[in-house]
């Protein structure tokens, strides 16, 4: 008689995806598009948004499935206090297109003094937009999963001591996998994106009211969580609501500021296609159906 065949064991739990499913935007106040579409698109790769947004009082701009949102009001613009993680497609073609991308920063700004740079670090690129933002580019690698463009992360930096308590809120009020570990939280958006919380001890600047945007799943229990706390600051209407203050539920210590857009997976956006150009194209090298980014998202 056969011996049964045994059965394959499956790890389950780690193919859980939590609550937060999609990372979909950050949002920076700029007072000048032309050095945004300097930075962003002529230099980073993006693609700004040929439907939504394409005057003067906004910009949004697509990474694959992800955007920055650089809305043009206000007189001071606005710095994530962290960095950005980006896959770019190719990190060689990246640093021709930030030389050029430099160049012409100064030609057509040159009143202004820019905080634009980069260099190479560890393997990825490390640049700083104009106004100060801190972007890493990485190559695509298994890390990032199938991703070739688009954010996958944004890695905050947050008070000594902060931690601990930011993964607690992760996990107990958002409903998302977080840990914290030597000092850093981490936040499982998704299939391949994370939200990171570095403690570091250096002063942090003041919250000048930038944002991130996220896609949940269980839309109604962080609500009512945050709501019974005073916690919600903006109800924007029946799929997005919005807070700001990440609280320890052990003892609702406050712990870092960041707003956070929260929309349902029922929002009319969630999942719109974005439009993705090959920045690697020019009119030089123009080949008749390649126009769009081929890689994957």
């Amino acid at each position: 008689m056969n011996a049964p065949e045994k059965v394959k064991q499956y790890d389950r739990d780690a193919q859980a995806v939590g609550n937060i499913v999609h990372l979909e935007h950050f949002n920076v106040v700029i007072d000048d598009q032309r050095l945004a579409t300097l930075f962003y698109v002529t230099g980073i790769g993006g693609t700004r948004d040929p439907y939504l947004f394409t005057g003067l009082e906004n910009m949004w701009v697509n990474f694959g499935r992800t955007q920055c949102h650089l809305p043009s009001r206000g007189s001071k613009p606005e710095v994530v206090r962290g960095t950005i993680g980006l896959v770019v497609p190719n990190l060689e073609d990246l640093k021709k297109r930030f030389e050029h991308a430099g160049k012409e920063m100064k030609r057509v700004a040159p009143e202004k003094q820019t905080k634009f740079s980069w260099k190479e670090k560890d393997g990825a690129i490390e640049a700083t937009c104009p106004w100060g933002n801190r972007v890493r580019c990485h190559a695509p690698s298994p890390e990032y999963g199938s991703t070739e463009l688009g954010i996958v992360y944004v890695d905050f930096d947050v008070p000594k001591g902060a931690a601990e308590g930011i993964a607690r809120f992760y996990n107990d009020v958002i409903k998302a996998p977080a840990q914290a570990k030597n000092g850093r939280a981490t936040v499982a958006v998704g299939k391949n994106q994370k939200l990171h919380f570095s403690e570091t001890s250096q002063p942090l600047p003041e919250y000048d009211n930038h944002h991130i945007q996220v896609y949940i799943a269980d839309f109604g229990s962080p609500y009512h969580w945050l709501k019974e706390r005073g916690l919600v600051t903006m109800e924007t209407d029946e799929n997005e609501w919005r807070f700001q203050w990440i609280v320890d539920p052990r003892d609702g210590r406050k712990l870092f500021q960041i707003e956070h857009e929260v929309r349902s997976m029922k929002h009319r956006l969630f999942n719109r296609p974005l439009v993705n150009r090959n920045h690697a194209i020019t009119n030089m090298t123009y080949v008749a159906g390649f126009d769009a980014f081929r890689g994957t998202y």
